[in-house]
This record gives C-alpha cells, sequence and structure tokens, in this order.
C-alpha cells in the first residue's frame, strides 16, 4: 500500500506519522518544543530546533514504518522566520503566531492603508528585519512550512503554500503574487520572498530523507485538519484544541477581501491543485482548552482533564450558573479584546461541579456562536459539525455542542486530525488517490445526536446572548482596538 511521511509541526510539538492511503496513520513519533515568552504577549520559538526534531522525527519513522512514496507539511500558520540563505542561520527567534510584540505597529499601519493583525505574519518579518539590522533583500523569509521545505530539499525549494500564504498579510486578494504595496511600506523586499505555490504539487525532493521523495503538500493546520475530516466539496469542522477553530469549505468563488468578514469570519484557502483554488471560512473561539488548563493549574478543581467531564457529570444541572469563556477576549463574531470571562448566577449553593458543568457548556455555547456565524457568512444550511482535538475526549462537551447547535456533531476517529490531511493531501497530489477517495473515507468513531427541543434550545440561545453581552467591553480601551 502506498504510503505518505506527514509531517506535522503544531505550536507547542511536532508530531510525524506514515498515513496509508485508507487514512490510517501509524509509526508516530512526538516531540515537544521549546518555548520562550521573555516578555508578556511575546512567544518565540528556536527555528533551528524545529528544523532539527522535525527531521529527526521523520527519520525515525521512517526507520521504524519503511520508505514512504510522498511528503506532506502541515504547520502552525503564521509563525516566521527570517534567515540567511547563505548560512541557514535565522537572524533572530522564530516568532509564534500568539506573539503581540507588533500590535502598536499593526495600528500606526492602518494610517498607511494596511489592514494587519498581530498574529499574521507581515509585522513579525518586518520586526525580524529591523532587528537584523541587514537589508531585506540579503535574507529570506519564512513561515513553519517554507522552512521544513527548505531543511528537507536542502536548501533547494524556498516556497510556501496558498494556504498558509493567504493569512500572512502580504499577499494580493487571488492568492497568487506578493503585495508590492504592503512590502515597500513594511520596508521589505520582493526577493525575500518564497514562491507561492498550490497546497497539492509538487515541491522538490526531500533530498535530506531516505530515497529523497518528493514533497507535494503543504498546508497550514486548520486546513489539513478540514481534509483530514474529509470535507471536500462541502463540510465543517471544529477543532477543539487551546482554543476552537471552525472551518468550512466555501467554493470556488473568492473573497472581495483578504480581511474579516462582518460576520466575525474570515476568508481561507481550503486547499489548492492546478492553480485552482477551493476557498473556505474560519471562525474562532481564543479560550477552549485554556479554560480546562485554568481550572486545573490556576483554580484547583480538578487535576487532570478528565476530571471535568466527571465533575460536570456529576450534577443534573449547572442550577442556574453561567461561564463565559473570554479568557483572552472574545473571538468570532464579536472580535472584543476587551472582554473578559464571568460566572454569573452563583449563589451559596453553587459547587464546584456546577462551576465546572458550567465552564464545559460556556465552551460548546462558543462552538454554537461560530456554527451561527459560519451560516451567517456563507447562507449555507449545516446539518452536521464534525469535531476533532483533544478536548473531543469528553463526551459531555461534545454532547452540549449537539444541543446548542440543534446539529448532528461527529467526532474524528483520527484525534489529531491535522497529521492525518496532510497525509492524505500528499497522496491525491501524486495522483494515488483521488477527492471523491478521501470524501467516502469519513467514518467517525462516535455520533451525538442533540438531546434539546428547539423551544428550550432557544430559550437557552438567548439567555446565553445576554451573558456574553455582559462580558463584553470589560477592558473598554482594549475593545475599542481592531484589526
Amino acid at each position: 500500500m502506498v504510503k505518505a511521511l506527514a509531517i506535522d509541526v503544531g505550536t507547542t510539538s511536532i508530531r510525524t506519522a506514515l498515513v496509508d492511503g485508507a487514512g490510517g496513520l501509524s509509526h508516530a513519533h512526538f516531540q515537544a518544543l521549546s518555548i520562550a515568552t521573555p516578555n508578556p504577549g511575546e512567544v518565540e520559538l528556536d527555528a533551528l530546533e524545529i528544523a532539527s526534531i522535525a527531521l529527526d522525527l521523520a527519520r525515525r519513522t521512517l526507520a521504524d514504518g519503511g520508505d514512504c512514496d510522498v511528503v506532506g507539511i502541515t504547520n502552525q500558520r503564521a509563525t516566521t522566520i527570517v534567515f540567511d540563505p547563505e548560512t541557514g542561520q535565522p537572524v533572530g527567534p522564530a516568532l509564534g503566531w500568539q506573539d503581540l510584540r507588533t500590535v502598536i505597529d499593526c495600528l500606526l499601519l492602518q494610517g498607511e492603508g494596511l489592514r494587519l493583525a498581530p498574529n499574521q505574519s507581515a509585522t513579525k518579518a518586518q520586526w525580524l528585519v529591523k532587528q537584523s539590522g541587514r537589508p531585506a533583500r540579503e535574507l529570506k523569509f519564512a513561515t513553519i512550512e517554507t522552512w521544513i521545505a527548505w531543511h528537507l530539499t536542502e536548501g533547494s525549494s524556498h516556497v510556501t503554500d496558498r494556504s498558509n500564504a493567504g493569512v500572512n498579510g502580504l499577499v494580493t486578494i487571488g492568492v497568487d503574487d506578493w503585495d508590492q504595496h504592503a512590502i515597500d511600506v513594511l520596508g521589505l523586499d520582493v526577493a525575500m520572498m518564497p514562491r507561492i505555490v498550490d497546497t497539492m504539487g509538487v515541491h522538490g525532493l526531500a533530498s535530506a530523507l531516505p530515497g529523497s521523495p518528493p514533497i507535494t503538500a503543504l498546508v497550514g493546520d486548520q486546513p489539513s485538519s478540514l481534509f483530514g475530516q474529509c470535507c471536500i466539496t462541502k463540510g465543517v469542522k471544529i477543532t477543539f484544541g487551546t482554543g476552537a477553530m471552525l472551518d468550512m469549505v466555501h467554493g470556488e468563488h473568492g473573497p472581495a477581501t483578504m480581511t474579516r468578514f462582518p460576520s466575525g469570519c474570515f476568508p481561507i484557502v481550503a486547499r489548492s491543485q492546478h492553480g485552482k483554488i477551493v476557498w473556505g471560512i474560519e471562525a474562532i473561539v481564543l479560550a477552549a482548552g485554556s479554560c480546562i488548563e485554568w481550572l486545573r493549574d490556576d483554580l484547583g478543581f480538578i487535576t487532570d482533564p478528565a476530571d471535568s467531564e466527571v465533575l460536570a457529570t456529576s450534577v443534573p444541572t449547572s442550577d442556574g450558573v453561567w461561564f463565559v469563556p473570554a479568557l483572552s477576549g472574545l473571538g468570532t463574531p464579536q472580535w472584543d479584546f476587551g472582554a473578559r470571562s464571568g460566572f454569573f448566577g452563583l449563589t451559596r449553593g453553587s459547587t464546584k461541579a456546577h462551576m465546572v458543568r458550567a465552564v464545559l457548556e460556556g465552551i460548546a455555547q462558543r462552538g454554537a456562536d461560530l456554527i451561527e456565524a459560519a451560516q451567517v457568512e456563507t447562507g449555507a444550511a449545516i446539518d452536521e459539525i464534525r469535531v476533532d482535538g483533544g478536548m473531543t475526549a469528553n463526551k459531555f462537551l461534545v454532547q452540549s455542542l449537539a444541543d446548542f447547535t440543534g446539529l448532528r456533531v461527529t467526532v474524528s476517529p483520527e484525534q489529531e486530525a491535522t497529521t492525518r490531511g496532510a497525509g492524505l493531501m500528499a497522496l491525491v497530489s501524486a495522483g494515488h488517490l483521488s477527492l471523491d477517495d478521501v470524501e467516502s473515507l469519513w467514518s467517525p468513531v462516535e455520533v451525538f445526536a442533540p438531546q434539546l427541543g428547539d423551544p428550550e434550545r432557544r430559550a437557552i440561545r438567548s439567555q446565553w446572548t445576554s451573558m456574553v453581552q455582559r462580558v463584553e467591553k470589560t477592558i473598554p480601551e482594549l475593545s475599542s482596538v481592531q484589526f
């Protein structure tokens, strides 16, 4: 059976595995990344460590499982590296996508006609070039898929795919060329930019690996998860991790702008092949799994994430307790960075179990908010939500999502569907599978049907809206900031 080597560089770790034509994963290896936060809001990684670990894990997977036919790379989007192509040395740290050191730069650039967010690559690249003290034309820009492909091909491929380029703030609307105005304003140089390529195509030979297999897929993490959950011609998925990310296949008609829509969603490239783009939309909850970490690490309510489900189901209801998860603001649809979390309805009779249940219900309510925003944006009828991510092991959370949306929720057979997506995409690109083959692979491990009636659901959602309004604009000066 044909096999793809998937290299999955996440926010906090790297994972490699072999993916077969049935979507099965084997011979997986995993290693955490070193992450530094030298100052509040700053997130730095070691670019050389990322490359070293990725190559080491890839070689270990191949040593265990035998040769592969193709390679697919998926990655945390917008994490930014600037390096010297002659020496291969980065000029500074890799700036993680969560890094906020360029917030003020983004606000100032709005006066120059550039609407950029600090979690995009554009101002991170500007900061790194400035800090290097060198002319931009002498350097190279890379996001993580670019960096890994550079190392796998031993410096012969300097490319970025459309799913990554489309969210970096430096491309034209068609995601087929670099935006010269943005590059000029930021003091960058088009000579430092990688070649923009399809997500699926031949992007060089991985000569650093045994057998020099071709790299046939480069794709950002969330589009990869969408593909890994077999959303090909249609479909919507939510990945529940530190935050929660909804991605939805939208079609072949591109957006009029690459900036955020009034619905709170924004456009993405779901995939591209032979120059043809399949567009999607994305919506974000800023705090999901981080709320469970907060319950464990800071409040001491639980000792293990699994305890949250045990506590939540130990009481029949939350007894009037509500929780709005906004530890770092609200994402889609409000985009209110000044909102802050809140518990409401607490009484002397409220217990730890009620509060934990309210937290899980609040995360599920925010998932329902994403679905509503996607429906507003696309006008599409959604009848199923596919879910992956570590939090999907919590059955109470998944059932609550079904209840608050009124939709069937199906759970991915691979908890981290990102890895699966990169492998399947690489196999399709090389002609070993068709898109129809991938679409037919969907076989959820669990299916959750809504248990609430429509009148009860509408009443609960109405109450939820009023709770969200109570946490909005907690810090007005931050709430006024828009990217």
